[in-house]
């Protein structure tokens, strides 16, 4: 009886201090209210008006940023500095934290004084642009045209079409496996005979060039010795053995930017690349924080958790004005690059592209690109022969993406299009060129005040019917955009009060009941306000 008894007290005693406590937050929703949060690849459930089932920032991030923001357009929002889970249901969202209780704070009265009171606290602009180059012109990446099989000859080819058929040139990104294997820096010399003067042809051809990179290092490399004997990797659990870390090219060793003298190696080699080659920046890819389970692995950094990683993996960005990244934490205001998660090539893809990018800006990332032109996603790409693109799904792409703040090619639109739907395209892009003093004025507004350049009709014209709306956008304080995402025609536009003018120079009064237009496949819909 004495040994039950003895048994009892342990359990009671000591199980509550090993246990993790879990700190609860609920937000019940005021009358019309809505919120929007977390997680940018979550932008086309937003608000949260339908039931979302638990997400865990600390191990996914659905291959976009994840920002521990939620705001209301009642001007109330929730942030924490640590990851947190969080489902929502219709009325209320749910908030489970092993770090601290979240307090619900009351910043005003609209969606854009939640958002600039949760700016100015928590991730305040630090006042520097990336390249401008990035918004002004169209950017390139060879990904979908040449997947794993980049080559000087192709690379070349590809920016010679750029050229021939009257694109703007701008920032060039060559994709994955141009190295040697991973954790090298090297062109692999039998696809890459002279990849100087492969850079310098396409710097005279005027474009800017980027290289893809990872933060993994293949095993068994000379690379990987010498960097586990540094110890610049992250370990297994309780071991000082690497890693190895599983991702969609393999298993690899990791690099530990917790450590910083494994930041100094890894900004060495980058800026070695720069002076060997005249390389103008990276694509850095990876840094998902599903890779950092500190259930499983150790860092430099003690007190790392898996978005610390995150988080250390874009800083090195900061030392670069061309970068692009696709996984975030917490890095709303900074110089970075980022651009939405490869989506599919499909309607319901390109439906996603506009809540997706009012998402991103309502979680500090201005500079955002939408994806790819058609998708980034290349396995939706494969088998499909060249005559058997729906192009009008192409050209709606990349409509959308001709008012975004950055706008990026990878199928090679004159491949797949006929002349006259590549006339389409081409005309979206030099659109997109003639409204680049725009875009980057509105670009450095975001730099000084950290207003998203992509905004809600919410967050514009608070308590005028917007919260639900998903399918048009303002960019920046003048421009209504409401591009056609369907592969019909005929869509209708909901005008805020004032004055408006479309892009044939037809006025309108807004205010009153939504606006039915049949809009032309070579049409891509906006409007600017007068008054």
């Amino acid at each position: 009886m004495k040994k039950i008894c003895l048994f009892i007290f342990l359990i009671l005693t000591i199980f509550p201090l090993c246990a993790q406590t879990v700190y609860n937050t609920d937000i019940d929703y005021l009358q019309d209210e809505y919120w929007w949060g977390g997680v940018v690849a979550y932008g086309s459930k937003m608000p949260y008006i339908k039931p979302v089932k638990e997400f865990n920032l600390a191990l996914d991030n659905g291959n976009n940023q994840v920002v521990p923001l939620f705001l209301s357009n009642k001007g109330r929002y929730a942030w924490s500095n640590y990851p947190f889970k969080f489902e929502a249901g219709e009325r209320q969202i749910k908030i489970k934290s092993e770090f601290e209780k979240i307090k619900i704070v009351q910043a005003g009265k609209t969606l854009r004084d939640a958002y600039l009171a949760a700016c100015r606290k928590h991730f305040s602009p630090s006042g520097i642009l990336p390249d401008p180059l990035f918004f002004t012109m169209p950017q390139y990446n060879t990904w979908i045209e040449l997947m794993y099989n980049q080559s000087q000859e192709d690379i070349l080819k590809y920016a010679q079409s750029i050229v021939d058929n009257g694109f703007p040139k701008g920032v060039l990104m060559i994709d994955d496996n141009w190295q040697k294997y991973y954790g090298n820096f090297e062109f692999k010399p039998d696809k890459f005979p002279y990849p100087k003067a492969m850079v310098e042809k396409l710097h005279n051809m005027g474009f800017k060039i980027m290289l893809w990179v990872c933060p993994f290092v293949s095993a068994d490399s000379p690379e990987y010795r010498e960097l586990a004997e540094k110890a610049y990797f992250v370990k297994r659990k309780g071991t000082d053995v690497p890693a190895m870390i599983h991702w969609w090219n393999g298993q690899s060793a990791c690099f530990d930017f917790t450590n910083p003298d494994a930041v100094d190696y890894y900004v060495s080699q980058l800026k070695k690349m720069q002076k060997d080659y005249g390389i103008d920046g990276f694509k850095f890819d990876a840094g998902d924080n599903a890779f950092y389970d500190s259930r499983y692995i150790d860092s430099y950094r003690k007190d790392a958790v898996s978005v610390d990683h995150t988080m250390a993996w874009a800083k090195i960005g900061l030392e670069f004005p061309f970068n692009e990244y696709r996984a975030g934490w917490r890095m709303g205001g900074e110089a970075l690059v980022q651009r939405l998660g490869d989506k599919d090539y499909s309607w319901e893809a390109v439906q996603m592209l506009i809540p997706d990018m009012i998402a991103a800006g309502l979680l500090g990332y201005a500079y955002t690109c939408p994806d790819m032109i058609g998708g980034g996603q290349f396995t939706a790409f494969m088998g499909i022969d060249d005559d058997k693109f729906n192009q009008e799904l192409i050209v709606r792409s990349a409509q959308v993406h001709a008012l975004m703040p950055m706008m990026q090619f990878s199928v090679a639109p004159w491949r797949i299009l006929n002349d006259r739907n590549l006339d389409i395209v081409n005309k979206a892009a030099h659109l997109h060129e003639r409204m680049g003093e725009y875009i980057i004025e509105c670009a450095r507004e975001s730099a000084k005040t950290g207003e998203p350049i992509v905004r809600h009709m919410e967050y514009a014209f608070p308590n005028e019917g917007f919260a639900e709306c998903k399918d048009q956008f303002m960019l920046g304080d003048k421009y209504l955009v409401a591009p056609v995402v369907t592969f019909q025609n005929i869509r209708t536009v909901k005008l805020p009060k004032g004055k408006w003018r479309d892009d044939m120079g037809k006025e309108y009064k807004g205010g009153g009941k939504p606006i039915s237009f049949d809009v032309a496949l070579d049409r891509l819909l906006y409007f600017e306000k007068l008054l």
